[in-house]
């Protein structure tokens, strides 16, 4: 079986071995054949370091920057779908060039189905008006096929429409409910209505996008708490360089799903990968980026516990406000 058609085989990976077997043979495919990647790795390496590498804590991870000022894909690929990132004015955004968009959907759909269940099974509620006033956003992307899969006439887009979203809320009885929202669109929403939805879920992508003064999650989520009537608020981990998710159920403590890691290197020497509990900058190895890059150094600070869960602190100072992220400020 040749290298693409095992493909589809990263979303069965269920050990760290096999996961490292996938990483291995994706590392050494996408040195061949991702020139922007080949050419980080050899500026760090020489070839018999290249050659010993067996474990992905080894593989270099590229700067997330990359994505904003370079075509970081596999020449030997097509692009299906260009993404970008949102971003502020002066700013320049990341542009993801997925060559599979199978990949894509068969990642977020069976990432969604580990964490919640069939999303037939649930009336999904999308307040995203920040990132449906462009074009190219992965998120939406990804919220509109969750949409068309639920089995609910009330799912759908929303964005300034907030009384119709109040009538769909308080209609939905004991129909399992998910309300993905933006920061800034969810505190406007808990502040300008009462609403009871203990029985929902209510994630947040995290971001204010230039719309509201950056506050820590703590906050955010306990006001969000309170206004809503929720014991937590859960959490969407995502950015445009990656196709796939982490999400937290709440506390701000997010889980992967198996075909997705992360480390923690350390801020002063980006080679170093610092044991669990200690604060550094997040890599995150996504090998549903097969046909772009799968080892990224994001500009994200956080920390990884014993059971492979992690928590995100903040960014880096010279980062920019950008992607699904909450700053913390």
């Amino acid at each position: 079986m040749n290298f693409t058609a095992q493909i589809h085989q990263l979303f069965h990976i269920r050990s760290d071995i096999e996961f490292n077997a996938f990483a291995l043979k994706i590392f050494h495919y996408q040195y061949a054949n991702n020139q922007v990647y080949q050419q980080y790795v050899n500026y760090h390496l020489n070839a018999t370091a290249i050659k010993n590498i067996d474990h992905y804590s080894q593989i270099p991870f590229l700067p997330i920057e990359f994505f904003k000022t370079h075509r970081v894909n596999c020449t030997d690929h097509q692009s299906d779908q260009l993404f970008t990132s949102s971003g502020t004015t002066g700013v320049n955004t990341s542009r993801h060039y997925v060559a599979d968009i199978n990949l894509y959907e068969t990642s977020f759909l069976k990432g969604f189905e580990l964490f919640f269940g069939r999303p037939e099974d649930f009336l999904i509620l999308a307040l995203l008006p920040s990132y449906l006033e462009r074009e190219g956003s992965s998120l939406v992307y990804m919220a509109k096929k969750l949409i068309e899969k639920s089995n609910h006439k009330s799912s759908g887009f929303y964005m300034d429409n907030y009384d119709e979203l109040i009538q769909t809320l308080n209609s939905t009885g004991k129909q399992q409910t998910i309300l993905l929202g933006v920061s800034f669109a969810l505190l406007e929403l808990a502040e300008n209505y009462k609403l009871n939805l203990s029985g929902a879920i209510v994630m947040e992508t995290g971001g204010m996008k230039g719309r509201r003064k950056e506050i820590v999650r703590e906050e955010l989520h306990r006001i969000l708490r309170t206004k809503f009537n929720v014991g937590q608020i859960y959490s969407e981990y995502g950015m445009t360089e990656l196709l796939s998710q982490a999400y937290s159920t709440g506390d701000g403590i997010f889980e992967t799903p198996p075909w997705m890691k992360i480390l923690i290197r350390d801020t002063n020497d980006p080679k170093t990968i610092l044991s669990n509990k200690q604060t550094g900058g997040i890599n995150v190895i996504d090998l549903a980026n097969v046909y772009s890059c799968s080892f990224i150094a994001t500009q994200d600070l956080g920390k990884l516990y014993n059971n492979g869960s992690f928590e995100v602190l903040g960014r880096f100072d010279a980062s920019d406000i950008r992607g699904c992220n909450l700053l913390v400020t």
